[in-house]
């Protein structure tokens, strides 16, 4: 019986190696993304009812939400979705990162700290959020798998590049455009190659925390961890 997973991530894809048989179904966004082994599905479903729907049309045993940890209604409609089908849920989640970050509890509140800590800034939030930017006299350095479409800041140079990415090649990035402060998203992993790079190079670092998860919903931080959970769960009866 076949296991939904909400994947976009590397570990979504590395769980749908550890579950022959699994859906993974990718929201889309990315032109031409890195797809999983096994089937796959691309494009929404429809909110909340179309989850169900095809949650009981597809037959779905269980649901690994390994979505990006900043996809908060992509993760909140799975969790409606599942209580409403009677299907069993996880949330595949990294273990977010700890440093001597300027943390903030969003995209907005980064916006209107971003001034006191540079003035040549490396964005790593992705092209979709570039709107709140856009009135800033900040320099911007983005980076994104896809180009960005407007609005976006006046003074920004776009750099198109997928990850994984090394310590080295990030340091070299931020030394060519003279970066003073780095902002992204804690998404966790276990590496933070730009975080090194930051360090290493004395640039502040101000960190987007990510949304809480559903009241009562449950996560694990591995694919492995995952993998043995559906398994739990598609046995029982």
């Amino acid at each position: 019986m076949p296991v939904l997973i909400l994947g976009g991530t590397s570990d979504a894809r590395a769980l749908a190696e550890l579950l022959p048989g699994s859906i993974s179904s990718l929201a889309g966004r990315v032109r031409q993304p890195v797809l999983p082994p096994g089937e796959v599905r691309i494009g929404g479903f429809g909110g909340v009812d179309g989850l169900v729907s095809y949650l009981r049309s597809a037959g779905i045993t269980a649901v690994v939400d390994a979505t990006h940890p900043f996809a908060a209604q992509m993760t909140a409609h799975a969790a409606q979705a599942c209580a409403l089908a009677g299907v069993p849920l996880v949330v595949l989640r990294r273990p977010g990162w700890s440093g001597a970050f300027t943390r903030v509890p969003s995209l907005a509140v980064a916006a209107d700290v971003l001034p006191s800590l540079g003035s040549r800034v490396f964005l790593t939030t992705g092209r979709q959020d570039l709107a709140l930017f856009a009135g800033s006299d900040l320099w911007f350095l983005v980076r994104s798998v896809d180009p960005p479409a407007p609005p976006t800041p006046r003074r920004m140079v776009s750099v198109l590049d997928r990850g994984p990415f090394t310590v080295e090649g990030e340091t070299a990035l931020m030394r060519e455009h003279a970066i003073d402060v780095l902002v992204t998203k804690d998404s966790g992993g276990p590496t933070g190659a730009k975080l090194q790079a930051a360090q290493s190079l004395g640039i502040p670092v101000l960190m987007i925390d990510r949304p809480p998860l559903p009241p009562g919903v449950e996560a694990v931080d591995t694919p492995a961890a995952a993998a043995d959970w559906t398994a739990h769960r598609t046995m029982e009866p």
